[in-house]
């Protein structure tokens, strides 16, 4: 699979983390290059957007900054990690009704100030978190700025209730069940989460990784891999037709392009703004537009 370039909609497991899982499919077809966009939890399942070969190069370009989470709260008491996996930290005997929690979950909309999970991947001093914590040591987060579009209870029961939500790139779940247990005068910790959509990547056409591990060693190419400017959202896009114009951007030559025929360019300038060119649905170059002429940064062939 050297030549192999494009996005794999992934459906991971639970109980797996998003390392080992791309690492699967890299052992299983000899893949040479690959990467994730947006990390998710070992312990939660759902969307892990896959980059095969040179896509790798696009991750920072999709658009993960918005999510949607199915996740499921469990009151009366807190743990270590804010999950099922934790120690218990708190009781409380103490259980939200669906009228208070419904008044509690606007406080969460918008931009507000949030405190990562002691287990998360938040660098203190340059140590990962969850290290410092599995070392036991003392140690604080800072609050940062998250993004919360939307947040609905779905389904709610005594001990439990069940949420979706639509956040921003950065946002912890397990932080705001902590947050919003507190809130309540109860505590609270996550015990089922499913991450249902990244951008572009949604559940309805991803594949599971059983699935795709299933697909016999001899095949020479994933049938499921899109083309790299498939899930790249609201970009400004240029195809190109001339083999010269190839030949050139092989080289690492700027080319000259037509802006009227660029994707999305609308009436906005295009000057100096990023722009993507392809080929028949793949990524062959990004790089910026100086009047009608276009300066590679990265060549994707």
């Amino acid at each position: 699979m050297k030549n192999i370039q494009g996005w794999i909609n992934l459906y991971k497991p639970k109980n797996l983390t998003s390392f080992k899982a791309i690492n699967q499919l890299k052992k299983k077809f000899s893949i040479e290059k690959i990467g994730h966009g947006g990390t998710l939890d070992p312990a939660a399942e759902g969307i892990l957007p896959i980059a095969v070969g040179k896509a790798t190069k696009l991750i920072p370009f999709i658009k993960i900054n918005l999510k949607i989470y199915n996740f499921v709260v469990n009151w009366g008491y807190q743990t270590t990690t804010d999950d099922s996996e934790g120690e218990i930290l708190f009781r409380s005997n103490i259980y939200p009704t669906l009228s208070n929690i419904k008044k509690k979950v606007k406080n969460y909309l918008g931009n507000i100030n949030q405190i990562p999970p002691k287990v998360s991947a938040v660098k203190i001093n340059g140590i990962r978190a969850y290290k410092l914590f599995r070392q036991k040591k003392s140690f604080d987060i800072q609050s940062k700025k998250v993004f919360v579009k939307d947040l609905k209870v779905v389904r709610h029961e005594k001990l439990r209730t069940h949420f979706r939500i639509e956040c921003g790139k950065g946002f912890y779940i397990r932080s705001l069940a902590r947050d919003l247990a507190q809130d309540l005068g109860t505590y609270g910790h996550i015990s089922d989460l499913e991450r249902e959509k990244v951008g572009k990547f949604t559940k309805e056409t991803s594949i599971l990784l059983d699935d795709l591990l299933k697909i016999r060693q001899r095949h020479e190419e994933i049938n499921c891999i899109l083309p790299t400017i498939s899930m790249l959202d609201d970009i400004l896009a240029y195809e190109i037709e001339d083999l010269d114009d190839i030949k050139d951007l092989s080289f690492g030559r700027s080319i000259k392009i037509d802006e009227k025929k660029i994707i999305n360019s609308q009436s906005i300038s295009l000057d100096r703004k990023v722009i993507f060119l392809s080929k028949k649905g793949d990524i062959v170059s990004i790089g910026k537009l100086v009047g009608n002429l276009f300066k590679p940064n990265k060549i994707l062939l």
